[in-house]
């Protein structure tokens, strides 16, 4: 199960997790702006030309992130639902995924989420989206690192290097695999943290050195405070279904063999090992891809202001738009944005939904984008002359203040020029919410500050600011009672007769980038569904 773990660590080292829209503007100080949205900009739909104007839909998607626009794309490519309206707040689709390019020196990088687990169904959507020749992978054999007692450690990537790496004593190895196969303490019982259950099956170890810094990469969380059934479900529904980790995995495995999977999708790319993908020129390739395979269906800086059960069948949704007032009759809606943004759209719906919706926390956190000469970078994490490696994450143990650092060069091609290295940072979290009543200046400086304690010469030179953006309410944390929560909002709406009110997005699926993809395709079978029955009530 350490090599379960260090799993769940890599994953976090490579990348971090689709930011929610914030409630303000984030805060994109590098250049001296504020940004109202954090995509890139894609091609806008056309609006109604008058004021007062009426259309209809069979779904109207409300947000244009990506849970909201690949939700629309799989109503149209997996169900045949083109009747479809995506209508979004801000000037630009895409949600937080922004991209930023500066060709004239040769650098790109993210500011938001920074890349994605590419499974088959988020390959399924770039390559609908026309994306396939754009896909770029990293190298599944580049090392992830977690720093401990003052050194960034290798984590083991296969089960080959467990007897090698350094990160965990041999006791702290004894004791996880022991407590895999289910010689541990019994389960409390009772809802658990991911401390909780980590440290009863795996013990202190695993849990400080693999798995509270992975908490800090994807979620910017607190371990003692998420939940282990709603956050990293999978491993929980191992102790559940089999009485340990290595008996659920065992069943997990013998079912898979039972129900073999159908033929996958010969147009799909088959990535090697375990890695990270995003495209030629940054994850807004695919909000962008999508916008422009919409077209018109996609409404940019359409502002809902209202949401009413028709007196017939479905929703009457208003809005303010450039050209005007516009009402939309709808068959179905699916609100994929934040979680306290549809709490005050459906609170005249239904009050016990919105206080639901309400209470999901979202910490900040900053995306502090750095260049280094390559000389900068120490020579005892140079692999022949280069830097290389998908990046590292801090345990908050280890008295530095960044969550991690993604080793952007060094992961995809053409993302610095020649002799450089390109540094995305991340700071904040529900453990350092300070952050927000910082200065560009000073959160450059805490980064520069932690990372020349490890991997960056302590007289090299001051880096190269590109980007600092502040997301003042960033990642939904699925706390404890966090499932309980979202069926309370589902619930609460079924009471109130509003079928084919579907709520979506990140705190509904999952954080990762990769997991709102699947959510959207969830979501849009689930509407396909409603729509069919629709049909014959």
């Amino acid at each position: 199960m350490v090599a379960a773990a260090a799993a769940m660590a890599t994953a976090a080292s490579a990348g971090v997790p689709p930011l929610s829209g914030p409630r303000g503007p984030a805060r994109h100080r590098s250049r001296g702006v504020i940004v109202r949205c954090a995509a890139v900009a894609g091609g806008a739909a056309e609006a109604p030309a008058s004021a007062g104007a009426r259309a209809s839909a069979d779904c109207v998607v409300v947000g244009g992130g990506i849970s909201g626009l690949c939700t629309a794309q799989a109503l149209a490519t997996k169900h045949g639902i083109g009747n479809v309206l995506v209508t979004e707040a801000r000037a630009r689709p895409g949600g937080n995924i922004t991209t930023v390019e500066r060709p004239e020196e040769g650098y790109l990088w993210e500011e938001g989420p920074n890349s994605f687990q590419p499974s088959d169904p988020v390959l399924t959507m770039a390559v609908d989206s026309g994306l396939k020749d754009d896909l770029v992978f990293g190298d599944p054999n580049a090392p992830r690192f977690v720093l401990w007692e003052g050194k960034l450690r290798p984590v083991p990537s296969k089960p080959a290097d467990l007897p090698f790496f350094d990160l965990m004593s041999i006791p702290g190895k004894l004791r996880a695999g022991f407590g895999a196969l289910g010689i541990r303490p019994p389960p409390p019982g009772r809802e658990e943290s991911v401390e909780e259950f980590v440290r009863r099956n795996l013990g202190a170890e695993v849990f400080e050195r693999l798995i509270e810094p992975f908490c800090s990469g994807v979620y910017a969380g607190d371990p003692s405070k998420l939940s282990m059934k709603a956050a990293f479900g999978k491993v929980w529904r191992l102790e559940e279904a089999g009485g340990s980790i290595i008996g659920g995995t065992i069943k997990t495995i013998q079912e898979r063999g039972n129900n073999p999977k159908p033929p996958r999708d010969p147009r799909l790319p088959k990535p090697k090992g375990q890695t990270v993908a995003s495209f030629r020129k940054g994850l807004a390739m695919l909000p962008n891809a999508i916008t422009s395979s919409l077209g018109s269906k996609v409404k940019l800086s359409w502002k809902l202001t209202s949401i009413t059960k028709s007196d017939g069948k479905g929703y009457v949704l208003v809005y303010e738009t450039p050209e005007g007032v516009v009402s939309v009759q709808a068959k179905s809606v699916i609100m994929t944005i934040p979680s306290y943004v549809a709490s005050d759209i459906l609170r005249p719906l239904s009050s016990d939904a919105a206080d639901a919706l309400s209470r999901f926390y979202y910490p900040p956190v900053a995306a502090v984008t750095i260049s280094y000469p390559k000389e900068a970078i120490r020579k005892e994490y140079l692999i022949d002359g280069e830097l290389q490696g998908f990046g590292q994450l801090h345990p908050r143990s280890q008295g530095v203040e960044t969550l991690g650092t993604i080793y952007s060069s060094s992961l995809f091609p053409n993302r610095a020029p020649a002799g450089r290295v390109l540094l995305l940072n991340y700071i904040g979290g529900a453990t350092n919410t300070g952050i927000v009543s910082k200065s560009e200046s000073e959160l450059v400086e805490a980064v520069d500050r932690d990372l020349r304690k490890m991997l960056i010469n302590p007289r090299a030179v001051d880096p190269l600011v590109l980007g600092v953006r502040v997301w003042p309410q960033a990642i939904p944390q699925f706390l404890v009672g966090h499932l309980d929560l979202l069926e309370a909002a589902k619930s609460a709406l079924d009471r109130g007769g509003y079928d084919g009110l579907f709520l979506g997005g990140n705190y509904v699926a999952g954080v990762a980038l990769g997991r709102c993809v699947e959510g959207a395709y969830e979501s849009a079978s689930q509407i396909s569904d409603f729509l069919t029955k629709y049909a014959y009530k």
